[in-house]
């Protein structure tokens, strides 16, 4: 994977990832309010957004999908399904690892995805300014403060504790192939094959664990309906249409801001009161996002703009 230039960010996209940071801070109240079983939830909100995604790329995309199986359309069409295989994965080891450990030191482990998107980036060649790792470290200690991490010594929570940075790794690898991808493909047609192959492989998954897919009451059903509304389609989607202009290692510190999002959603929701430390923890995260994009956007001003497709669609852009 080699670096891919960004355009200056502009409205829609700054619009784009507040968007998104607001539907994904709503995944975790959703999930613990569903009654049925993670990954069965991870399956359900990728099947039913292809269901709404499916119809839509189809009909306005493909001579686009035509091309990613043939001639050097293939490495792009290849990028699609290697970031669905890394949301798989993360899904498949992140949402386990909260019923190993505390959803306190879950969260905050799999918030260490921006350290290892900052590592692929330098792995790709690309040289982050000191100013960006120190955002990342910032926003990383911010988001353990907030969410109150307490690390047991038990073998299944330690079990747990590894499924979490595992699940922050994939999350890093499934952003970094994104934009890749994102460089010359539509975020419709890119959030379609993600997605879609996300979802074979969990429903894979499911089926060999014995994972139960039905039989859930009505308030479970409409969690799920409301994390494939929200979490699904407005939040990875935003932030994978914001690929084109934003670094993944800055999406990925943005993604961060979904704890104290969530911290409020379960607040007022589900009477979940904030930690005493969740405030100087998130001026610690909010002070960690301001510093990387200001750092980015310094380093972006040295590089020349890249030509992205248009994408004028209303659904999943």
């Amino acid at each position: 994977m080699s670096s891919t230039p960004h355009r200056p960010l502009d409205p829609p996209t700054v619009g784009a990832l507040a968007l998104a940071v607001a539907a994904v801070s709503s995944s975790a109240p959703l999930v613990a309010f569903a009654a049925a079983p993670a990954l069965a939830i991870a399956f359900w909100r990728n099947t039913l957004s292809i269901a709404v995604l499916g119809p839509y790329s189809l009909a306005r995309r493909r001579a686009e999908f035509r091309a990613l199986t043939v001639g050097a359309g293939r490495r792009e069409g290849l990028y699609c399904v290697l970031s669905g295989l890394a949301l798989a994965a993360h899904f498949a080891t992140w949402m386990p690892s909260v019923r190993l450990t505390t959803v306190a030191a879950a969260t905050a482990l799999v918030a260490t995805q921006p350290v290892w998107q900052g590592l692929i980036a330098r792995w790709q060649g690309r040289r982050l300014p000191l100013a960006v790792w120190a955002g990342i470290a910032l926003a990383v200690v911010g988001a353990a403060l907030a969410t109150g991490a307490d690390f047991s010594v038990s073998s299944r929570a330690f079990a747990g504790d590894l499924l979490a940075v595992a699940g922050g790794m994939f999350a890093a690898v499934y952003t970094a192939f994104g934009e890749r991808a994102r460089a010359t493909i539509s975020t419709t047609t890119y959030t379609t094959i993600c997605y879609g192959v996300c979802a074979a492989v969990l429903l894979v998954v499911c089926l060999f664990g014995g994972v139960d897919l039905h039989g859930y009451d009505p308030g479970t059903w409409l969690a799920i309906l409301g994390l494939v509304a929200g979490a699904q389609l407005l939040g990875h989607s935003m932030f994978n249409y914001a690929l084109h202009r934003v670094s993944a290692t800055t999406v990925s510190v943005l993604i961060l801001l979904e704890a104290p999002g969530a911290a409020l959603i379960a607040w007022g929701w589900l009477g979940q009161l904030p930690r005493t430390l969740a405030l100087p923890g998130l001026a610690l995260l909010l002070a960690g996002v301001a510093v990387v994009i200001l750092g980015g956007a310094r380093a972006g001003r040295r590089t020349e703009p890249v030509a992205v497709p248009a994408d004028p669609a209303p659904l999943g852009d």
